[in-house]
């Protein structure tokens, strides 16, 4: 099998060692890592494969000076704005965690499970989803290709990895009584209904993102959507209940059945026993886990349901990871 130089970009950071990670258990082929991080983390050492790389201190020089097949990025928006057209530029194909490519109408955004065939031959960047927006659209998909969904209610439970290294030190402080850095407020037993900025509408940014990554995800502009995201006291998993109303008359017991049969989903659903997904449980797990999926006898067609993934792993590492295997494959 040919193999292929890959560049993590962010290799220090929370998200960039479980890429790291992910790459290793899945046995992606490569045959050089590159890690790229700050000046600060440059000259130190990561362990890969059985193998010592250098971490990189990541300049466009530094970019230049290396051939590059694919380059993970999970550096934030900013870094990704000057550095992920130069590594295309170079050749090499970026997958990118952060927001700044997501709703640009010529870059695809994309979740493998959902639509790979957004991805062009010639793409170089290719973006990855919100972590809450991934989960989500991987239980929603099989049941709008079906059933067609009218509308969609999101109200997240979002972990404080979410907000990387700075959100998980907030909660590990703020049990010790200490005062949050990250968060406006403590997160310690509070939940905090503000996650990124509050815009003009009153939404956050980040409900904004799953409302408006769902539709592209999906291809749908006309899909009507409405979000309330919250953080809680959690390390690893987010957790949503997620209201679906469809065009068409469509039962639990319909949706369980679709859902059971679909790639990427782990169906945990008898309450009288008490199963139900919970974070807890299924951190550093690759699935998505549904249940509590129940008829909305409020509306002529609705169905509730709770969704659980690990939003390290399939919210960010393992769904760019996933999309390098298909760009491998293909």
């Amino acid at each position: 099998m040919k193999q292929f130089t890959v560049a993590v970009a962010g290799a220090t950071g929370m998200v960039g060692r479980k890429m790291l990670q992910v790459l290793e258990e899945r046995k992606v082929p490569v045959k050089e890592l590159v890690p790229f991080a700050s000046k600060r983390s440059a000259g130190g050492k990561i362990k890969f494969g059985g193998k010592e790389f250098e971490i990189i201190e990541l300049t466009e020089e530094n970019v230049r000076a290396r051939k590059i097949d694919f380059a993970l990025f999970s550096a934030g928006a900013a870094v990704s704005k000057q550095f992920a057209p130069v590594f295309a530029e170079c050749g090499a194909v970026v997958i990118d965690n952060s927001s700044q490519w997501r709703m640009e109408p010529n870059i695809p955004l994309v979740v493998p499970e959902v639509n790979p065939q957004a991805i062009k031959q010639d793409d170089r960047i290719i973006a990855n989803p919100n972590c809450s927006t991934i989960q989500a659209v991987v239980a929603l998909a099989p049941l709008h290709r079906k059933f067609g969904i009218k509308r969609i209610v999101y109200s997240t439970y979002q972990a404080v990895s979410g907000a990387g290294l700075g959100g998980y030190n907030d909660l590990q402080d703020g049990i010790k009584g200490e005062a949050p850095k990250k968060f406006p407020l403590p997160i310690f037993g509070n939940v905090l209904p503000h996650i990124d900025v509050f815009l003009p509408n009153g939404y956050t940014k980040e409900e904004e993102k799953m409302i408006n990554e769902t539709r592209k995800i999906l291809g749908d502009q006309s899909l009507r959507i409405t979000a309330t995201t919250v953080r809680v006291p959690v390390y690893y998993g987010h957790s949503e209940s997620i209201n679906v109303e469809f065009k068409t008359s469509v039962t639990a017991k319909q949706v369980r059945e679709t859902l059971e049969n679909t790639n990427g989903i782990v169906v945990m659903d008898d309450p009288s026993k008490g199963v139900y997904p919970t974070p807890r449980e299924l951190a550093d797990r690759d699935e998505v886990f549904v249940g509590r999926i129940r008829q909305d006898e409020s509306v002529e067609s609705g169905v509730n349901l709770w969704v659980v993934a690990d939003n390290i792993r399939k919210g960010a590492a393992t769904n760019a990871v996933q999309i390098l295997e298909f760009l491998i494959n293909r």
